[in-house]
């Protein structure tokens, strides 16, 4: 296993820009990595993705020299355990709202003694059965990211407990379903959002672990960088085509 470059980066203080991949052409990661990028989430919450799209991309990934991250659909073993032997370097996990669920999330991704992952050496991430297990099990604990959803008012609540679970890389802030559990769908921008949107970055800080959210421009990402957050998502690769491309038409035809 390959040793994580964003996961390096950010224990070194330094920010880190991706964004979320909706696209299933590999093609697509591809054009992330040659744009600058250093990473991507695959969105399988939002999408529907097969396995074999799955491998494909995590190749197009390690070729390109682009982090490959993926959002799961929900805080499961299998479902965890399956995208993490195609070789993603990290999972993002919505609903995590206690510290026990911190816990299993952590357990699901890292091997024994820090975990329960389930161990096969013929998958792609152990190169098919070519690399050494040992070597293999502590690569794998020692660079797969966990990054944890804080997107509800329940998890701002539980916050500091699930902050002193070890092995949590990124306190991932959800504005729209934040927004939703305070009872504003939509209007992340409203009072009690905002300041729950603060607090949990004031706390994730104090406690040493990466803050991530989303930026839906490069003036709010480097306003972010600037807050000392490290994890930042911008958009998504289906929200930059619409987003150009209306910029576009609308300069052509005024």
């Amino acid at each position: 296993m390959r040793e994580n470059v964003l996961k390096k980066k950010m224990k070194c203080g330094e920010s880190a820009i991706g964004t979320f991949v909706k696209l299933i052409d590999p093609a697509v990661v591809e054009l992330l990595a040659l744009a600058g990028f250093d990473f991507f989430v695959l969105d399988t919450e939002h999408v529907a993705v097969d396995r074999e799209q799955l491998t494909n991309i995590v190749r197009a990934a390690d070729a390109a020299g682009i982090t490959p991250l993926v959002r799961v659909r929900e805080n499961q073993q299998v479902e965890i355990l399956q995208n993490l032997d195609l070789g993603y370097a990290g999972v993002q996990v919505p609903n995590v709202d206690t510290a026990q669920q911190a816990r299993e999330l952590v357990s699901y991704v890292k091997y024994t003694p820090a975990g329960v992952r389930g161990l096969s050496p013929s998958v792609r991430a152990c190169g098919y059965g070519t690399c050494g297990v040992q070597d293999y099990i502590d690569a794998a604990n020692a660079n797969t990211m966990v990054v944890s959803h804080c997107e509800t008012k329940t998890c701002v609540e539980n916050l500091d407990e699930v902050l002193q679970v070890e092995g949590v890389d990124v306190i991932f802030i959800g504005p729209m379903d934040l927004s939703q559990s305070y009872g504003v769908p939509g209007r992340p921008g409203e009072p009690e959002v905002r300041q729950a949107i603060e607090t949990i970055k004031r706390k994730t800080k104090a406690a040493g672990i990466a803050v991530g959210t989303v930026a839906g421009s490069a003036e709010a990402a480097k306003k972010l960088i600037a807050e000392g957050v490290q994890y930042i998502l911008l958009a998504s690769d289906q929200g930059m085509i619409v987003k150009w491309g209306k910029s576009a038409i609308a300069a052509i035809r005024g």
